[in-house]
């Protein structure tokens, strides 16, 4: 349960990342300041969050293809360094690469 517990975390701190970022981005009035805020955000916030490793983080941050009234905050973490992996190595665990994303809505609608 600790193992789980810790990646769990992990993994709800990047949604959150994701989540937060997304709604900084709302501010932009186009795709290029939108991306901006996001990578600002990122920068000066990612860092304090539990389990997160900020150096860890990649992103993307683009109006989404299928919908352009819509802005897609993807994050993908290299969670390898978590403590899990070596605590109990027979049991499954989960991959080491948490993903996960957050889509905002644009244009004040």
């Amino acid at each position: 349960m600790v193992a789980y517990g810790i990646y769990f975390g992990a993994a709800n701190s990047i949604q959150q990342i994701a989540a937060d970022a997304a709604r900084t981005a709302i501010a932009g009035l186009n795709q290029t300041e939108r991306q901006t805020l996001v990578a600002s955000y990122l920068t000066n916030n990612a860092g304090g969050y539990p389990f997160v490793d900020a150096s860890k983080l990649t992103y993307q941050a683009n109006d989404s293809l299928a919908d352009g009234s819509q802005f897609v905050v993807s994050i993908s973490y290299d969670a390898r360094n978590l403590p899990i992996w070596n605590l109990f190595p027979g049991i499954a665990m989960p991959g080491t690469t948490i993903t996960r994303q957050s889509t905002i809505r644009v244009g004040g609608i």
